[in-house]
């Protein structure tokens, strides 16, 4: 049989749409990702289905909405009878792996309850011969702590290392809101350990061995899951000074006086000024302790400092990964897919971190396909909006199947013609969360240059607020235009066809098994 297209798919975690070059990104320097972007496909508009971690995972997976593979909110695990683009793939004779985060089931699991905690800490072969469809599992988080391979393989390789890391749960159990560094910013730490222990260079080691391990016939699909450039920011310290923090401009999305950042703020849903205050936190992720309206200025410098150090370390971790997939002779017979699964506040509107805020911080991916040369369409920009639910009809079509009726999303188009005639106008992306005694539900249409967010009924919503945006006027998204009469015939509009385009909802609701 002739061998087929390889796959590989990275993906980073929590990595801002304008961190590489070839999206506009100044800091960090990403020529091979841009490189990829300049002979492939490059997205100006991909968007999540969620802009937490285990909802986007699990999409990116199962090609589903969350209402429908029922990864609702971090803590909900994917249920077992969940669908994978991994598992057509294998049944299809391909060879699969994943190595670095996975989280399509809870972190804190200190019984080794979910079977990625329980196969990492006593390294067993999956039952079925694969996890969700991968045959081979390495895995790793943001720190060393807990039962996954990384931390494994940390503590018994360079144990003196491990203290390095910031310390991502204080002694409550929560998120640790300590500040670090120079600034104090939260979630700062410096970190001494030597750069090649870090996760970043582990995941890329770990790859390339997987890919070593095969015979150059094989077909394959890795997907390498980087954990940064998620807080904690404590890359390794050596590496710091490749982006000096004073000498970082202010992002664009940050309004210098608190007076301004207050007014902003005001004309958008309660949540945002609760938040802002620390009167309220509805994200876990989102350190309990901390006062956004603390952040200060140098703060958000550092703390966008290294982020782009984190970005530098993942693009040259790639170009060992691809060097080496083209030692192997595979070079012209790989698809490369580069994406994240949501975005990072990162200053903007004076916040940090994630949580239920549809605004392009944490909404507009970077996401970059380069076919394989072999067979690939010529290089090309797509304007069109397109999802990560996109991904896994797209891993199907790259490897000659037909996209299984279950999945959702579409193959990506490779250009705005091809978006055009096969309908990709829209995309959804939903928000809910049950934390602390406090619920919050967001759904959210992003339309002909238009992004409009629904209020459901929820602690602090009575399910007639929302948010709508002028994506050409406004790309900060600074002006709400939710109650603008001008706009009420364009909010109507966009409103009903989010609702005719929401599947529906699993039936029953998979329970919250932990916070994160």
């Amino acid at each position: 049989m002739t061998a087929r297209r390889k796959i590989l798919l990275v993906t980073t975690d929590q990595q801002r749409y304008d961190t590489i070059g070839c999206n506009g990104g100044a800091l960090a320097r990403t020529p091979v990702v841009d490189g990829l972007a300049a002979t492939g496909i490059r997205y100006e508009r991909a968007h999540p289905q969620s802009v937490v971690c285990m909802p986007s995972r699990a999409t990116i997976l199962t090609g589903q909405h969350p209402a429908t593979h029922g990864v609702w909110m971090n803590g909900v695990p994917l249920p077992a009878d969940a669908p994978s683009a991994a598992e057509v793939l294998r049944q299809a004779g391909y060879r699969t792996a994943l190595v670095g985060k996975a989280h399509f089931e809870p972190y804190l699991d200190p019984f080794l309850r979910f079977e990625e905690n329980a196969l990492a800490r006593t390294g067993t072969t999956p039952a079925g011969g694969a996890h969700h469809g991968f045959e081979h599992l390495e895995l790793a988080t943001h720190g060393p702590v807990g039962p996954l391979h990384y931390a494994r393989w940390l503590a018994e390789h360079h144990p003196e290392a491990v203290g390095g890391f910031y310390r991502v749960l204080d002694g409550s159990m929560q998120v640790n809101a300590e500040g670090g560094g120079d600034t104090g910013a939260p979630q700062v730490a410096v970190n001494p350990i030597e750069r090649g222990w870090y996760h970043t260079d582990w995941v890329a080691d770990r790859t390339i061995a997987w890919l070593d391990s095969l015979d150059a016939g094989d077909d394959w699909f890795c997907w390498m899951s980087f954990p940064d450039p998620h807080h904690p920011w404590d890359p390794p310290q050596s590496e710091v000074g490749r982006v000096d923090w004073r000498d970082v401009p202010l992002p664009a999305g940050y309004p210098v006086t608190a007076a301004e950042r207050e007014r902003i703020i005001d004309a958008k849903p309660r949540h945002w000024r609760l938040w802002y205050d620390g009167a309220l936190v509805s994200n876990y992720e989102a350190p309990a302790a901390w006062v956004p309206a603390t952040l200060t200025a140098d703060q958000v410098r550092e703390v966008n400092a290294r982020n782009a150090v984190e970005c530098e370390l993942i693009d040259e971790a790639l170009g060992r990964v691809l060097a080496r997939v083209a030692a192997r002779g595979w070079a012209d017979d790989v698809d490369v897919l580069f994406t994240t699964d949501h975005g990072e506040l990162q200053g903007d509107f004076g916040l940090l971190f994630k949580g239920p805020y549809h605004v392009d911080a944490l909404m507009r991916l970077p996401l970059v396909w380069r076919p394989a040369r072999s067979a690939g369409p010529p290089p090309a920009v797509v304007r069109r909006p397109v999802g990560l639910v996109d991904l896994a009809p797209t891993l199907c079509a790259i490897a000659g199947l037909e996209p299984p009726p279950w999945m959702q999303g579409r193959p990506l188009p490779a250009d705005d013609a091809d978006g055009a005639e096969r309908g990709f106008e829209r995309v959804l992306t939903d928000w809910d969360s049950e934390l602390f005694g406090v619920d919050v539900h967001l759904r959210t249409i992003t339309r002909d240059g238009w992004v409009c967010t629904a209020y459901l009924p929820g602690s602090v919503h009575d399910g007639t607020e929302g948010e709508l945006y002028d994506l050409a006027d406004d790309p900060l998204q600074q002006a709400n235009l939710w109650d603008d009469p001008a706009r009420r015939a364009l909010r109507d509009d966009l409103l009903a066809d989010l609702w005719d385009h929401r599947p529906p909802q699993r039936v029953p609701r998979p329970r919250v098994e932990a916070p994160v």
